[in-house]
Protein backbone atom coordinates (compact mmCIF):
# COMPACT_ATOMS: atom_id res chain seq x y z
CA UNK A 1 0.00 0.00 0.00
CA UNK A 2 1.28 3.17 -1.40
CA UNK A 3 1.15 6.20 1.63
CA UNK A 4 1.60 9.84 0.51
CA UNK A 5 4.28 11.24 2.71
CA UNK A 6 2.76 13.80 5.23
CA UNK A 7 3.65 17.77 3.42
CA UNK A 8 4.26 20.93 5.05
CA UNK A 9 2.98 24.04 3.73
CA UNK A 10 4.94 26.24 1.61
CA UNK A 11 5.04 29.87 2.17
CA UNK A 12 4.53 32.23 -1.37
CA UNK A 13 3.71 35.75 -1.12
CA UNK A 14 3.09 35.54 2.82
CA UNK A 15 0.51 32.64 1.75
CA UNK A 16 0.47 29.33 2.71
CA UNK A 17 0.00 26.50 -0.12
CA UNK A 18 0.17 22.56 0.58
CA UNK A 19 2.16 20.90 -2.34
CA UNK A 20 0.62 18.08 -4.97
CA UNK A 21 -3.10 19.34 -3.35
CA UNK A 22 -5.67 21.35 -5.04
CA UNK A 23 -8.15 23.84 -3.43
CA UNK A 24 -11.28 22.63 -2.25
CA UNK A 25 -14.31 24.46 -2.99
CA UNK A 26 -16.69 25.08 -0.46
CA UNK A 27 -20.35 24.82 -1.53
CA UNK A 28 -21.64 26.88 1.50
CA UNK A 29 -22.36 29.75 -0.31
CA UNK A 30 -24.33 28.06 -3.30
CA UNK A 31 -25.98 26.30 -0.33
CA UNK A 32 -27.22 29.41 1.37
CA UNK A 33 -28.34 30.72 -1.97
CA UNK A 34 -30.80 27.64 -2.98
CA UNK A 35 -32.10 28.37 1.11
CA UNK A 36 -32.44 31.89 0.22
CA UNK A 37 -34.31 31.38 -3.15
CA UNK A 38 -36.50 28.71 -1.95
CA UNK A 39 -37.69 30.79 0.83
CA UNK A 40 -38.32 33.24 -1.22
CA UNK A 41 -39.91 31.02 -3.64
CA UNK A 42 -42.69 29.98 -0.94
CA UNK A 43 -43.42 32.97 0.77
CA UNK A 44 -47.11 33.56 1.85
CA UNK A 45 -49.06 32.26 -0.78
CA UNK A 46 -46.50 28.98 -1.36
CA UNK A 47 -46.89 25.62 0.21
CA UNK A 48 -45.39 25.97 3.12
CA UNK A 49 -47.53 28.65 4.89
CA UNK A 50 -48.24 27.95 8.31
CA UNK A 51 -51.55 29.17 8.72
CA UNK A 52 -54.41 27.06 9.45
CA UNK A 53 -56.22 26.55 6.53
CA UNK A 54 -60.09 27.27 7.15
CA UNK A 55 -62.46 24.81 6.44
CA UNK A 56 -65.86 24.60 5.94
CA UNK A 57 -68.87 22.66 7.60
CA UNK A 58 -67.86 18.72 6.83
CA UNK A 59 -64.29 19.55 7.23
CA UNK A 60 -63.33 20.16 3.45
CA UNK A 61 -61.13 22.87 2.92
CA UNK A 62 -63.12 26.45 2.55
CA UNK A 63 -62.80 29.14 -0.37
CA UNK A 64 -63.09 31.26 2.01
CA UNK A 65 -64.19 31.94 5.85
CA UNK A 66 -64.39 34.62 8.34
CA UNK A 67 -61.61 36.01 10.70
CA UNK A 68 -60.95 38.70 13.37
CA UNK A 69 -58.79 41.19 12.22
CA UNK A 70 -57.76 45.04 13.40
CA UNK A 71 -60.33 45.71 10.84
CA UNK A 72 -63.09 43.60 12.39
CA UNK A 73 -64.39 40.91 10.82
CA UNK A 74 -63.51 40.24 7.21
CA UNK A 75 -63.40 37.35 4.90
CA UNK A 76 -59.95 35.62 4.04
CA UNK A 77 -59.17 32.58 1.57
CA UNK A 78 -57.88 29.45 1.72
CA UNK A 79 -54.74 30.68 3.19
CA UNK A 80 -56.19 32.68 6.04
CA UNK A 81 -54.92 35.94 4.23
CA UNK A 82 -57.59 38.77 4.36
CA UNK A 83 -59.61 39.22 0.50
CA UNK A 84 -59.33 42.54 -1.09
CA UNK A 85 -62.00 43.76 -4.04
CA UNK A 86 -60.94 46.49 -6.11
CA UNK A 87 -62.91 49.69 -6.63
CA UNK A 88 -62.12 49.60 -10.01
CA UNK A 89 -63.59 46.42 -11.16
CA UNK A 90 -66.89 46.18 -12.43
CA UNK A 91 -69.83 43.68 -11.10
CA UNK A 92 -68.89 40.52 -11.95
CA UNK A 93 -65.73 41.50 -14.12
CA UNK A 94 -61.73 41.93 -13.26
CA UNK A 95 -59.45 45.32 -14.12
CA UNK A 96 -56.63 43.77 -12.71
CA UNK A 97 -54.49 41.67 -14.77
CA UNK A 98 -50.64 41.55 -15.22
CA UNK A 99 -48.61 43.84 -12.87
CA UNK A 100 -51.19 44.03 -11.05
CA UNK A 101 -52.03 40.44 -10.70
CA UNK A 102 -48.90 40.21 -9.49
CA UNK A 103 -49.16 42.55 -6.53
CA UNK A 104 -52.90 41.10 -5.74
CA UNK A 105 -53.06 37.52 -6.94
CA UNK A 106 -56.70 36.91 -7.44
CA UNK A 107 -58.59 34.19 -5.10
CA UNK A 108 -59.49 31.10 -7.85
CA UNK A 109 -62.59 29.96 -7.62
CA UNK A 110 -63.09 25.70 -7.20
CA UNK A 111 -64.99 23.72 -9.53
CA UNK A 112 -68.14 23.38 -7.59
CA UNK A 113 -69.00 26.37 -5.96
CA UNK A 114 -70.26 25.68 -2.24
CA UNK A 115 -73.93 27.15 -1.66
CA UNK A 116 -73.14 28.84 1.12
CA UNK A 117 -70.49 28.64 4.02
CA UNK A 118 -70.46 29.56 7.83
CA UNK A 119 -70.39 33.24 8.54
CA UNK A 120 -69.92 34.26 5.04
CA UNK A 121 -73.53 35.75 3.66
CA UNK A 122 -72.17 37.43 0.47
CA UNK A 123 -73.20 35.23 -2.26
CA UNK A 124 -70.76 33.00 -3.67
CA UNK A 125 -69.78 32.98 -7.62
CA UNK A 126 -67.37 33.25 -10.29
CA UNK A 127 -66.14 35.20 -13.42
CA UNK A 128 -63.76 34.11 -15.65
CA UNK A 129 -60.63 36.13 -15.89
CA UNK A 130 -58.70 37.35 -19.08
CA UNK A 131 -56.05 34.84 -19.20
CA UNK A 132 -59.00 32.15 -18.84
CA UNK A 133 -59.27 31.10 -15.14
CA UNK A 134 -62.49 31.19 -13.16
CA UNK A 135 -61.84 34.41 -10.18
CA UNK A 136 -64.46 33.90 -7.32
CA UNK A 137 -66.74 36.66 -6.61
CA UNK A 138 -68.30 37.62 -3.60
CA UNK A 139 -72.16 39.81 -3.81
CA UNK A 140 -71.08 39.86 -7.53
CA UNK A 141 -67.26 41.77 -6.78
CA UNK A 142 -64.26 39.57 -7.58
CA UNK A 143 -61.93 39.12 -4.60
CA UNK A 144 -58.02 39.12 -4.46
CA UNK A 145 -55.73 38.40 -1.27
CA UNK A 146 -52.62 41.03 -1.16
CA UNK A 147 -48.85 39.89 -1.62
CA UNK A 148 -48.01 42.59 0.66
CA UNK A 149 -49.43 40.77 3.33
CA UNK A 150 -47.13 38.73 5.18
CA UNK A 151 -48.91 36.68 7.57
CA UNK A 152 -52.60 35.57 8.39
CA UNK A 153 -54.49 38.72 9.54
CA UNK A 154 -52.72 40.87 7.98
CA UNK A 155 -54.11 43.61 6.59
CA UNK A 156 -51.50 46.05 4.84
CA UNK A 157 -53.76 46.67 1.33
CA UNK A 158 -56.67 48.27 3.14
CA UNK A 159 -57.27 51.20 2.11
CA UNK A 160 -54.01 51.50 -0.58
CA UNK A 161 -54.68 53.29 -3.72
CA UNK A 162 -52.78 51.17 -6.21
CA UNK A 163 -52.98 50.09 -9.91
CA UNK A 164 -56.26 53.05 -10.48
CA UNK A 165 -58.25 52.22 -7.60
CA UNK A 166 -59.10 51.91 -3.90
CA UNK A 167 -58.82 47.86 -2.62
CA UNK A 168 -60.52 46.87 0.79
CA UNK A 169 -60.93 44.44 2.91
CA UNK A 170 -63.69 42.23 2.32
CA UNK A 171 -66.96 41.71 4.48
CA UNK A 172 -69.22 38.63 5.12
CA UNK A 173 -71.53 40.25 2.97
CA UNK A 174 -69.44 41.06 0.65
CA UNK A 175 -69.05 44.76 0.99
CA UNK A 176 -65.77 46.27 1.17
CA UNK A 177 -64.69 47.74 4.31
CA UNK A 178 -63.41 51.14 5.49
CA UNK A 179 -60.35 51.82 7.43
CA UNK A 180 -62.90 51.87 10.75
CA UNK A 181 -64.18 48.58 10.28
CA UNK A 182 -67.19 49.15 8.81
CA UNK A 183 -68.71 48.40 5.34
CA UNK A 184 -68.42 50.92 3.46
CA UNK A 185 -71.44 52.57 1.77
CA UNK A 186 -69.47 52.52 -1.95
CA UNK A 187 -71.29 51.01 -5.08
CA UNK A 188 -69.72 50.06 -8.13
Amino acid sequence: MDVAPLSTPETTGGRHHWPGRARAWVPVPLALAAVTLTAACTGPYGATSSAATPTAAGGTAAVVATASTGLGTVLVNGNGRTVYEFAKDTENTSTCDGGCASIWPPVIAPETLPTSLPGVSGQLGSTTRNDGTRQLTIAGHPVYAYSGDDAAGDTHGQGLDLNGGVWHAVSPAGSPVTGNGSPSSTTY
